[in-house]
């Protein structure tokens, strides 16, 4: 079997795994090796965190809803309970939005929720 000489395909591989870790402190910019280990783990690192974004956003909304609950007499586990109950079918990033937009709108929610908890 003759021998396989890689010379292009390996170059254009080392430049595709070097272009990916360009702005890496320390060899693993520049060093096909560490190159290699670095952009592999920058990809995990990636899935999880766009993961983890997700959950980040819901704990920031929930906080603003909590203050905005508090601020108007309900707790937030009353608050979202009550909206169940009243069937108003908002998610939590959209109240919180309104909670901080549109105040009037949002103590009008609250007393739909206080209602229909009474």
């Amino acid at each position: 079997m003759p021998r396989v000489r890689r010379g292009a395909a390996r170059r254009q591989a080392k430049k595709r795994i070097l272009k990916s870790v360009s702005g890496h402190r320390g060899p693993a910019g520049r060093q096909i090796r560490l190159a290699k280990e670095a952009a592999t783990r920058a990809e995990v690192n990636a899935k999880t965190d766009r993961r983890r974004r997700k959950r980040e956003f819901r704990g920031l909304w929930v906080v603003r809803l909590n203050a905005a609950c508090r601020a108007r007499g309900v707790r937030y586990s009353e608050f979202v309970h009550g909206c169940k109950k009243a069937n108003i079918e908002l998610n939590r990033k959209m109240l919180s939005e309104i909670a901080i937009a549109d105040p009037e709108g949002f103590d009008k929610i609250a007393e739909a929720v206080k209602a229909a908890l009474a």
